[in-house]
């Protein structure tokens, strides 16, 4: 009985063995960093009035979300959020930010700046962008794929998503491969787990 009471353990200790140590082993195995796409050439007005271009980012790794001003919903989160990636890699003049207001007729440099500094945005490479909404929306949903447009039936006017990308030091969009082995393509700019997934991947492509 004892004979194959073992056997039966052993069995099960093999089928826990095939099915979980993959697992275990992946969760400490470096992510891999896919190409998703390029980012295409922008230039917009930041919050100090000067105008910001991809040449500002060159050779730096950077964030990218799409927000405006009075979003009475998401944005407020988003932004405690890219603050906490503000501070893990505060510092890091190879780090940057890019906060691109939809609303940019309401979304001057003056209120940006006010914005930026009642949100705590202090990193010197975090620019909050305006310009012409047309560029805008333009780069948001085709030279990106991160959604945003006017909607009068949405709080606030706008829609938009409440992804963030993540742009490499050649200015390529990259990342991570979910359990399928398919690309995210984007981070959740409200998702704790998410957030924590950038702050990691962030850390890779910096040591590139």
């Amino acid at each position: 009985m004892k004979k194959y009471s073992y056997i039966g353990v052993s069995f099960i200790i093999l089928i826990f063995g095939i099915y979980a140590i993959p697992k275990i082993v992946n969760k400490f195995k470096t992510p891999e960093l896919v190409k998703i796409g390029e980012i295409p050439n922008f230039e917009f007005t930041n919050q100090d009035g000067k105008l910001i271009s991809n040449s500002f980012y060159k050779d730096k790794v950077y964030v990218i979300e799409f927000f405006f001003t009075t979003c009475p919903t998401i944005c407020p989160k988003m932004n405690e959020n890219m603050v906490k990636l503000q501070n893990e890699f505060y510092g890091n003049l190879d780090f940057g930010i890019a906060s691109i207001s939809i609303n940019p007729e309401y979304d001057t440099p003056e209120i940006l700046k006010e914005y930026a500094k009642s949100h705590g945005a202090t990193l010197k490479t975090w620019n909050f962008l305006t310009g012409d909404k047309a560029t805008i929306y333009e780069l948001a949903n085709k030279g990106i794929a991160l959604y945003a447009g006017e909607n009068s039936e949405a709080e606030g006017g706008f829609e938009h998503s409440g992804m963030f990308a993540l742009v490499d030091k050649q200015g390529n969009i990259r990342s991570r491969l979910d359990e399928l082995g398919n690309p995210i393509a984007f981070y959740d700019g409200l998702d704790s787990k998410s957030v924590q997934m950038i702050k990691e991947d962030i850390a890779i492509l910096l040591k590139e």
